[in-house]
């Protein structure tokens, strides 16, 4: 190439790739799949978006995709794990399987599953009557920016038969494996109901916690089930980036700042929100509604296949105060500010503050004193 001639430096072939799909790309801190503009997407043989959360790392992507009533994708295929759940309607999935046998199983709202990698499958909306709404979040940004060849990614012939469970794990059987100084693991393919499925305490992360993560389709992505009961909050902590976290049931806010700023980035919640909190962003999650809240996280890296470094500390840090190196703001350490907020924002709903039971309130309540 002659001297003088600009050449195109800091390619990301991946954003290259979303800004000439034809579809929206849609980028900030929250985004409400629910409600997101979506259009035709040729390639999946559905209408769909592409969600870019200012905070999303490196290596996932999120797209929405929308069936409408009765309708059908084409075979669809690709070399990157991806996740599915389903913010409404109901259908079902078809997977070529290596051996030339198709397995089927239906999804409905709330539900959660995996696709297994590279293997050729196709989406049904079950109602002739009632669009279907799917968030899938997947690792092509991680793929595409190192093979950088999409032909190579979507038309792939190689199966990965190791990749995948029991079929009856495509009924939502799974086997539920015990970590030690870790939350449960329940290991399948789909979840029928995540809004309903049953999580264990989990005491380190705050008043009245639970939990559950889900290893799915033998990958390398996680996704866990958190809740917090009627009037309580978690405790502050922060990890790398990669995260989606999703709305479930309830409704609430999540704030999030970085060490040592003076206020905070405030993120409404509702079923169909997604948001994602920025590389080792301090972020605490608040119930303020009548009933439970529960909220799905989906990322890179799991107890099994933590993907990277920063994965593995990130799980010896799973409920450590930063006092004592670890990631996590205990309740007495936390801005009172943060308390006083909750206080204000649970009398806007006509709900009672539940701390007491699962703390010592009267420690915040004495600091909220010295507030100006």
């Amino acid at each position: 190439m002659g001297e003088g001639v600009e050449q195109r430096v800091l390619i990301d072939p991946y954003l290259d790739w979303a800004a000439a799909e034809g579809v929206p790309v849609i980028e900030d801190y929250g985004v409400d799949l629910l409600a997101a503009e979506t259009a035709p997407w040729p390639r999946f043989g559905l209408d769909g978006a592409i969600i870019h959360l200012k905070a999303r790392g490196d290596f996932v992507t999120l797209y929405v995709q929308a069936l409408k009533p009765g309708a059908s994708t084409p075979p669809i295929r690709h070399l990157y794990e991806q996740l599915v759940y389903v913010l409404a309607g109901n259908g079902s999935t078809e997977i070529d399987l290596p051996d030339g046998k198709k397995l089927t199983f239906e999804w409905g709202a709330h539900s959660l599953f995996a696709l297994p990698l590279n293997m050729r499958y196709r989406l049904f909306n079950g109602s002739g009557t009632r669009p279907a709404r799917l968030a899938c979040c997947n690792t092509f940004p991680l793929s595409l920016n190192y093979l950088m060849n999409e032909q190579v990614i979507f038309d792939c012939p190689a199966d990965f038969p190791e990749r995948l469970l029991s079929p009856k794990s495509f009924e939502g059987e799974g086997v539920e494996i015990a970590v030690a100084k870790g939350p449960t693991l329940w290991e399948t393919n789909f979840v029928a109901n995540i809004a309903q499925f049953k999580l264990k305490p989990q005491a380190v992360r705050g008043a009245g916690a639970s939990n559950i993560q889900f290893l799915l389709g033998r990958g390398v992505m996680k996704a866990h089930v958190s809740a917090m009961p009627v009037g309580t909050y978690k405790m502050a902590h922060r990890h790398g980036p990669d995260f989606f976290i999703f709305n479930v049931a309830g409704s609430g806010y999540s704030l999030m700042w970085y060490e040592g700023d003076q206020d905070w980035v405030n993120i409404a919640w509702r079923h169909g929100m997604v948001f994602s909190p920025p590389d080792m962003m301090w972020h605490q999650h608040f119930n303020t509604s009548a009933e439970p809240a529960r909220y799905l996280a989906m990322n890179l890296g799991n107890r099994r296949y933590p993907f990277t470094s920063e994965r593995k500390r990130q799980a010896k840090a799973l409920g450590v105060s930063e006092k004592e190196g670890g990631r996590q703001i205990l309740y007495d350490d936390q801005d009172p500010r943060i308390h006083k907020l909750y206080l204000e924002e649970l009398a806007k709903h006509g709900v009672q503050c539940r701390m007491g039971e699962f703390m010592d309130e009267s420690v915040l309540l004495e600091r909220m004193k010295q507030l100006v």
